[in-house]
Protein backbone atom coordinates (compact mmCIF):
# COMPACT_ATOMS: atom_id res chain seq x y z
CA UNK A 1 0.00 0.00 0.00
CA UNK A 2 1.25 3.90 -0.64
CA UNK A 3 1.47 5.61 2.36
CA UNK A 4 1.52 9.75 2.50
CA UNK A 5 2.32 11.16 5.96
CA UNK A 6 1.63 14.65 5.71
CA UNK A 7 3.28 17.13 8.58
CA UNK A 8 6.16 18.35 10.18
CA UNK A 9 10.25 17.92 9.73
CA UNK A 10 12.26 18.80 12.80
CA UNK A 11 15.49 19.01 14.55
CA UNK A 12 14.89 18.39 18.43
CA UNK A 13 17.65 20.37 19.82
CA UNK A 14 18.07 18.95 23.63
CA UNK A 15 20.46 21.31 26.33
CA UNK A 16 21.09 20.35 30.06
CA UNK A 17 20.99 22.87 32.95
CA UNK A 18 23.24 21.75 36.25
CA UNK A 19 20.65 23.20 38.54
CA UNK A 20 17.76 24.70 39.25
CA UNK A 21 16.03 27.51 37.04
CA UNK A 22 14.31 28.79 40.20
CA UNK A 23 17.58 29.71 41.98
CA UNK A 24 18.46 32.10 39.24
CA UNK A 25 15.14 33.56 38.35
CA UNK A 26 14.19 36.60 41.21
CA UNK A 27 10.75 36.93 41.61
CA UNK A 28 10.58 40.58 41.96
CA UNK A 29 12.43 41.35 38.98
CA UNK A 30 10.43 38.79 36.70
CA UNK A 31 9.46 42.19 34.59
CA UNK A 32 13.11 42.69 33.38
CA UNK A 33 14.08 39.49 32.99
CA UNK A 34 17.20 38.65 31.77
CA UNK A 35 19.25 35.34 32.51
CA UNK A 36 21.59 33.33 31.25
CA UNK A 37 21.96 29.61 31.67
CA UNK A 38 25.18 27.88 31.02
CA UNK A 39 24.25 24.51 30.14
CA UNK A 40 26.74 21.19 30.10
CA UNK A 41 25.95 20.28 26.22
CA UNK A 42 23.65 19.93 23.38
CA UNK A 43 22.33 16.99 21.62
CA UNK A 44 20.62 16.98 18.67
CA UNK A 45 17.82 14.85 17.68
CA UNK A 46 15.52 13.74 14.65
CA UNK A 47 11.73 14.57 14.93
CA UNK A 48 8.42 16.34 13.74
CA UNK A 49 5.48 14.29 13.45
CA UNK A 50 6.06 13.33 9.96
CA UNK A 51 9.64 12.37 10.55
CA UNK A 52 8.54 10.18 13.77
CA UNK A 53 5.82 8.17 11.88
CA UNK A 54 7.85 7.40 9.07
CA UNK A 55 10.54 6.45 11.12
CA UNK A 56 8.58 3.50 12.65
CA UNK A 57 7.05 3.04 9.04
CA UNK A 58 10.50 2.25 7.84
CA UNK A 59 11.40 -0.12 10.94
CA UNK A 60 7.88 -2.24 10.20
CA UNK A 61 9.19 -2.29 6.62
CA UNK A 62 7.07 -0.01 4.76
CA UNK A 63 8.27 2.86 2.57
CA UNK A 64 5.73 6.20 3.11
CA UNK A 65 6.05 9.55 1.03
CA UNK A 66 6.65 12.11 3.79
CA UNK A 67 4.65 15.44 2.50
CA UNK A 68 6.26 18.50 4.66
CA UNK A 69 9.14 20.99 3.85
CA UNK A 70 12.46 21.06 5.59
CA UNK A 71 14.89 23.82 5.43
CA UNK A 72 18.47 24.54 4.29
CA UNK A 73 20.00 22.62 7.51
CA UNK A 74 18.50 19.70 6.18
CA UNK A 75 21.11 17.43 4.47
CA UNK A 76 21.98 15.16 8.09
CA UNK A 77 18.12 14.34 8.26
CA UNK A 78 17.91 13.81 4.45
CA UNK A 79 20.85 11.22 4.36
CA UNK A 80 19.42 9.71 7.34
CA UNK A 81 15.90 9.34 5.70
CA UNK A 82 17.78 8.12 2.28
CA UNK A 83 19.67 5.35 4.72
CA UNK A 84 16.24 4.26 5.74
CA UNK A 85 15.06 3.94 2.24
CA UNK A 86 12.86 6.72 2.75
CA UNK A 87 12.04 8.72 -0.84
CA UNK A 88 12.54 12.56 -0.31
CA UNK A 89 10.28 13.51 -3.05
CA UNK A 90 7.35 14.80 -1.04
CA UNK A 91 9.83 17.06 1.19
CA UNK A 92 10.24 20.90 -0.42
CA UNK A 93 13.44 22.57 0.60
CA UNK A 94 13.13 25.78 1.51
CA UNK A 95 16.91 27.56 1.26
CA UNK A 96 15.63 30.97 2.88
CA UNK A 97 14.42 29.20 6.18
CA UNK A 98 15.79 26.38 8.77
CA UNK A 99 14.55 23.10 9.49
CA UNK A 100 11.63 24.03 12.09
CA UNK A 101 13.16 23.28 15.64
CA UNK A 102 12.80 23.06 19.15
CA UNK A 103 15.58 24.31 21.43
CA UNK A 104 14.77 22.63 24.80
CA UNK A 105 16.41 23.23 28.08
CA UNK A 106 15.47 21.08 30.94
CA UNK A 107 17.00 21.76 34.47
CA UNK A 108 17.67 19.41 37.64
CA UNK A 109 14.05 18.90 38.52
CA UNK A 110 12.65 18.17 35.22
CA UNK A 111 11.56 21.81 34.72
CA UNK A 112 11.56 22.86 31.12
CA UNK A 113 12.05 26.30 29.29
CA UNK A 114 11.33 25.90 25.28
CA UNK A 115 12.10 27.65 22.09
CA UNK A 116 10.46 26.27 18.74
CA UNK A 117 11.05 28.53 15.32
CA UNK A 118 8.60 26.96 12.64
CA UNK A 119 11.12 27.87 9.97
CA UNK A 120 10.54 26.08 6.97
CA UNK A 121 6.76 24.70 8.27
CA UNK A 122 5.83 28.13 7.51
CA UNK A 123 5.56 27.26 4.03
CA UNK A 124 3.21 24.81 2.32
CA UNK A 125 4.74 21.23 0.63
CA UNK A 126 2.89 21.97 -2.47
CA UNK A 127 3.39 18.54 -3.87
CA UNK A 128 2.25 16.90 -6.93
CA UNK A 129 0.54 13.91 -6.86
CA UNK A 130 0.41 11.47 -9.77
CA UNK A 131 -2.94 11.13 -11.67
CA UNK A 132 -2.98 7.81 -11.04
CA UNK A 133 -2.00 5.00 -8.52
CA UNK A 134 -1.60 1.75 -9.37
CA UNK A 135 -2.43 -0.09 -5.94
CA UNK A 136 -4.00 1.22 -2.76
CA UNK A 137 -3.50 4.62 -1.27
CA UNK A 138 -3.54 5.85 2.43
CA UNK A 139 -2.73 8.86 4.13
CA UNK A 140 -2.45 10.68 7.73
CA UNK A 141 -2.48 14.33 7.93
CA UNK A 142 -0.42 14.92 10.96
CA UNK A 143 0.21 18.76 12.68
CA UNK A 144 2.45 20.36 10.48
CA UNK A 145 1.51 23.47 8.03
CA UNK A 146 -1.84 25.09 8.87
CA UNK A 147 -2.75 25.51 4.95
CA UNK A 148 -1.45 21.81 3.89
CA UNK A 149 -3.40 20.77 6.87
CA UNK A 150 -6.81 22.20 5.08
CA UNK A 151 -6.04 22.00 1.79
CA UNK A 152 -5.00 18.19 1.75
CA UNK A 153 -8.17 16.94 3.12
CA UNK A 154 -10.09 18.12 0.09
CA UNK A 155 -7.52 16.78 -2.26
CA UNK A 156 -7.54 13.24 -0.74
CA UNK A 157 -11.60 13.09 -0.53
CA UNK A 158 -12.26 14.77 -4.25
CA UNK A 159 -9.77 11.44 -4.97
CA UNK A 160 -11.14 9.13 -3.03
CA UNK A 161 -7.91 8.40 -0.49
CA UNK A 162 -8.29 7.15 2.36
CA UNK A 163 -7.06 9.45 5.38
CA UNK A 164 -6.80 9.63 8.87
CA UNK A 165 -6.82 13.57 10.61
CA UNK A 166 -4.16 14.17 13.54
CA UNK A 167 -4.35 17.92 14.24
CA UNK A 168 -2.45 17.80 17.29
CA UNK A 169 -0.56 20.31 18.38
CA UNK A 170 -2.51 22.23 15.50
CA UNK A 171 -5.77 22.28 17.25
CA UNK A 172 -5.56 25.90 18.45
CA UNK A 173 -4.45 27.12 15.01
CA UNK A 174 -7.12 25.62 12.80
CA UNK A 175 -10.88 27.47 13.42
CA UNK A 176 -13.29 25.14 14.10
CA UNK A 177 -14.99 25.61 10.35
CA UNK A 178 -11.18 24.08 9.21
CA UNK A 179 -11.39 21.44 11.78
CA UNK A 180 -14.83 20.22 10.79
CA UNK A 181 -14.43 20.14 6.94
CA UNK A 182 -11.30 18.13 7.82
CA UNK A 183 -12.84 15.62 10.12
CA UNK A 184 -15.88 15.25 7.73
CA UNK A 185 -15.49 12.17 5.24
CA UNK A 186 -12.52 11.09 7.17
CA UNK A 187 -11.10 7.75 7.55
CA UNK A 188 -10.34 8.40 11.29
CA UNK A 189 -9.57 11.04 13.81
CA UNK A 190 -6.95 10.33 16.26
CA UNK A 191 -6.13 12.31 18.98
CA UNK A 192 -5.06 12.39 22.87
CA UNK A 193 -7.93 11.95 25.33
CA UNK A 194 -7.43 16.02 26.01
CA UNK A 195 -6.98 17.00 22.54
CA UNK A 196 -10.27 15.10 21.82
CA UNK A 197 -11.88 17.78 24.36
CA UNK A 198 -10.16 20.98 22.33
CA UNK A 199 -11.68 19.51 18.69
CA UNK A 200 -15.20 19.29 20.47
CA UNK A 201 -15.26 22.66 21.95
CA UNK A 202 -13.64 24.36 18.92
CA UNK A 203 -16.37 22.80 16.37
CA UNK A 204 -18.84 22.80 18.73
CA UNK A 205 -19.86 19.11 17.82
CA UNK A 206 -20.20 16.16 20.61
CA UNK A 207 -18.20 13.23 20.04
CA UNK A 208 -21.73 11.33 18.78
CA UNK A 209 -21.92 14.14 16.09
CA UNK A 210 -17.94 13.78 15.26
CA UNK A 211 -18.32 10.01 14.66
CA UNK A 212 -21.47 10.96 11.64
CA UNK A 213 -18.99 12.67 10.00
CA UNK A 214 -15.86 10.51 10.43
CA UNK A 215 -15.32 6.69 10.08
CA UNK A 216 -13.93 6.40 13.38
CA UNK A 217 -12.67 8.02 16.55
CA UNK A 218 -9.06 6.87 17.66
CA UNK A 219 -8.24 7.94 21.35
CA UNK A 220 -5.09 7.62 22.91
CA UNK A 221 -5.27 7.14 26.42
CA UNK A 222 -1.10 7.68 27.36
CA UNK A 223 -0.27 4.45 30.14
CA UNK A 224 -4.12 3.26 29.69
CA UNK A 225 -3.88 1.99 26.02
CA UNK A 226 -6.16 3.63 23.70
CA UNK A 227 -10.30 3.57 22.50
CA UNK A 228 -12.13 2.84 19.32
CA UNK A 229 -14.41 4.71 18.80
CA UNK A 230 -16.62 3.05 15.33
CA UNK A 231 -20.23 3.74 15.10
CA UNK A 232 -22.08 2.77 18.35
CA UNK A 233 -19.35 0.14 18.85
CA UNK A 234 -16.01 1.06 21.35
CA UNK A 235 -13.59 -1.23 21.77
CA UNK A 236 -10.54 -0.55 24.52
CA UNK A 237 -7.23 -1.40 23.38
CA UNK A 238 -5.11 -2.36 26.18
CA UNK A 239 -1.48 -0.69 26.43
CA UNK A 240 1.91 -2.58 25.97
CA UNK A 241 3.62 -2.42 29.36
CA UNK A 242 7.35 -1.52 29.12
CA UNK A 243 10.33 -1.91 32.24
CA UNK A 244 10.79 1.33 32.43
CA UNK A 245 9.46 4.08 30.31
CA UNK A 246 12.42 6.94 29.71
CA UNK A 247 10.33 9.31 27.55
CA UNK A 248 6.62 9.43 26.55
CA UNK A 249 7.93 12.14 23.12
CA UNK A 250 6.74 10.47 19.78
CA UNK A 251 4.56 7.99 21.63
CA UNK A 252 1.82 9.17 19.68
CA UNK A 253 3.64 9.27 16.62
CA UNK A 254 5.02 5.63 17.26
CA UNK A 255 1.03 4.73 17.67
CA UNK A 256 0.01 6.29 14.67
CA UNK A 257 2.88 4.15 12.89
CA UNK A 258 1.61 1.16 14.12
CA UNK A 259 -2.15 1.51 13.42
CA UNK A 260 -1.06 2.53 9.72
CA UNK A 261 0.87 -0.92 9.43
CA UNK A 262 -2.04 -2.58 10.63
CA UNK A 263 -4.44 -0.90 8.16
CA UNK A 264 -1.92 -1.65 5.58
CA UNK A 265 -2.25 -5.50 6.59
CA UNK A 266 -5.69 -5.36 6.06
CA UNK A 267 -6.35 -5.86 10.16
CA UNK A 268 -10.04 -3.74 11.65
CA UNK A 269 -8.76 -0.65 12.88
CA UNK A 270 -9.29 -2.16 16.87
CA UNK A 271 -6.18 -4.78 15.92
CA UNK A 272 -4.54 -2.17 13.55
CA UNK A 273 -4.72 0.27 17.06
CA UNK A 274 -3.07 -3.65 18.95
CA UNK A 275 0.44 -2.44 16.66
CA UNK A 276 0.35 0.82 17.72
CA UNK A 277 0.80 0.11 21.39
CA UNK A 278 3.60 -2.48 20.43
CA UNK A 279 5.27 0.15 18.52
CA UNK A 280 4.43 2.99 21.23
CA UNK A 281 6.29 0.56 23.71
CA UNK A 282 9.35 0.43 22.10
CA UNK A 283 9.25 4.26 21.43
CA UNK A 284 9.21 5.36 25.35
CA UNK A 285 11.62 2.83 26.23
CA UNK A 286 14.12 5.50 24.60
CA UNK A 287 14.86 8.72 25.24
CA UNK A 288 14.22 10.64 21.77
CA UNK A 289 11.67 9.99 19.06
CA UNK A 290 13.68 8.15 16.52
CA UNK A 291 16.30 6.38 18.92
CA UNK A 292 14.23 3.41 19.23
CA UNK A 293 14.88 0.08 17.20
CA UNK A 294 13.19 -3.57 16.52
CA UNK A 295 13.35 -6.26 14.03
CA UNK A 296 9.52 -7.58 12.61
CA UNK A 297 11.06 -10.13 14.85
CA UNK A 298 11.09 -8.68 18.35
CA UNK A 299 8.06 -6.36 17.16
CA UNK A 300 5.66 -10.02 16.44
CA UNK A 301 7.43 -11.26 19.84
CA UNK A 302 5.53 -8.81 21.89
CA UNK A 303 2.44 -8.42 20.04
CA UNK A 304 2.05 -12.21 20.09
CA UNK A 305 3.13 -12.01 24.06
CA UNK A 306 0.63 -9.34 24.92
CA UNK A 307 -2.36 -9.75 22.24
CA UNK A 308 -2.00 -13.37 21.55
CA UNK A 309 -1.62 -12.43 17.75
CA UNK A 310 0.81 -12.35 15.07
CA UNK A 311 1.27 -10.10 12.10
Amino acid sequence: MQLYVSGSLALDRIMNFPGKFADHILPDKIHILNVCFLVDGLNEYFGGTAGNIAYNLSLMGEKPIILGCAGRDFAPYAERLKGLGLSLSGIRTVESQFTAGAYITTDETDNQITGFNPGAMRERCGYKFPEKHDGPVMAIISPGNVQDMVELPAYFKKACIPYIFDPGQQITALTGEQMASAIDGSFALCTNDYELELVVKATGLSRAELLKRTGALVTTLGEHGSLIAEGSRETKVSPVKVDKALDPTGAGDAYRAGLLKGLCLGKPLAEAAELGSVCAAFCVAQKGTQEHSFTMAQFNEKLTAVFGKSI
